[in-house]
């Protein structure tokens, strides 16, 4: 999930840009490829293993070219690189324990100001309540008092923001019961979610600049997870999102992964969030490590673990953070919602 609106025109990622790249697989009719118990485990504990150490060290990558991940310096406008509330969130999904000095240089850096805008707010807020700090009473990097995030938050104006802006920003409303709306709020979660819904598109998918020739897989997914999260008994909320999954079912790749093919490979990133999207609903959690349809040669799980390199590093990943974030939330995500549970959900 991304920090900008321009960032997050393509999922908490760019595709070709940030996704991983990884071969396409041979559709074979007679046999769907799931990931087994064994295997699932080998490739989670090294992509959990390689999330954490980014954590520890501060990096957006253990080798090759890095930058610091909280750092005002490396970036000015938000203080954290991007992709940082994917991998916060998804380490919280697998229990890890966030030190005193990781919550406090997180509080350091992070910058919330008049120029910050609701993707920032957002990421800001599920990162933040990840971690174990308050987003309702936090005090940004330069600020003179701590100030509510969440009242920021509701006080931006939703009317033209994109679908992926504003599935981040209900996921980060709903990470709480305790995230109280202000009476000066500009939007509620019920008109968001309308809205939402109202973005989607006559062939059930959602699109980045809300048109019905670029709906993609990413968006789709990002506003499935969203409005599922927010447990709305809208009967139009319930509809979008048997449609939303509809769109999910008829637009998986042959290898069964999903996202754009270009010159035969797909992207781990499109995948990662399709399994958050099928994860949110207990009826729809066994397609993750399922199948639509036997023409797949794998599940959805499977086919993103087969960009898992040993070291736990994400095939072809321009960006190690988002590849590596991405997916372990994605896993995170898929392992809470056999529980019963959403990764989105925070105590």
């Amino acid at each position: 999930m991304k920090l900008t609106s321009k960032l997050l025109m393509i999922s908490a990622s760019t595709l070709l840009g940030f996704g991983s790249i990884a071969p396409a697989f041979t559709a074979n009719a007679a046999s769907v490829e799931t990931a087994s118990r064994a295997y699932q485990n080998s490739k989670i504990k090294a992509n959990y293993r390689y999330a954490k150490n980014l954590m520890i060290k501060n990096k957006t990558g253990l080798s090759g070219k890095t930058t610091a991940l909280f750092s005002k310096k490396a970036n000015p406008t938000i203080g954290a690189a991007s992709g940082y509330a994917d991998l916060l969130v998804g380490l919280k999904g697998w229990g890890y324990k966030f030190t005193t000095t990781q919550k406090k240089r997180i509080a350091a850096n992070l910058v919330i100001n008049s120029k910050s805008t609701a993707a920032d707010y957002a990421n800001a807020i599920q990162g933040l309540k990840a971690v174990g700090l308050n987003p309702t009473k936090f005090k940004p990097a330069g600020a003179k008092k701590a100030v509510n995030l969440v009242s920021g938050l509701y006080r931006q104006s939703m009317s033209k923001q994109t679908p992926n802006v504003k599935s981040q920003v209900l996921l980060a409303l709903t990470m709480s019961s305790t995230f109280k709306r202000p009476s000066n709020a500009k939007f509620s979660k019920t008109s968001l979610a309308k809205s939402l819904v109202k973005d989607q598109q006559s062939n059930n998918g959602w699109a980045y600049n809300n048109t019905a020739a670029s709906v993609d897989s990413d968006t789709t997914s990002m506003a499935i997870a969203a409005l599922a999260h927010s447990k709305s008994s809208l009967s139009a909320v319930k509809t979008a999102l048997v449609k939303g999954q509809s769109y999910l079912k008829s637009n998986i790749t042959a290898s069964g992964a999903y996202g754009y093919v270009f010159n035969g490979k797909t992207v781990a990133n499109s995948t990662a969030e399709a399994i958050i999207a099928l994860s949110s609903k207990q009826a729809t959690v066994k397609y993750a490590n399922g199948y639509f349809t036997t023409k797949q040669a794998a599940s959805p799980l499977r086919a993103m673990l087969g960009y898992v390199n040993k070291t736990g590093s994400i095939k072809g990943a321009t960006s190690q953070l988002i590849g590596v974030g991405q997916v372990n939330l994605a896993t995170a995500a898929y392992r809470q919602a056999l529980k019963g549970h959403s990764v989105y959900t925070v105590k």
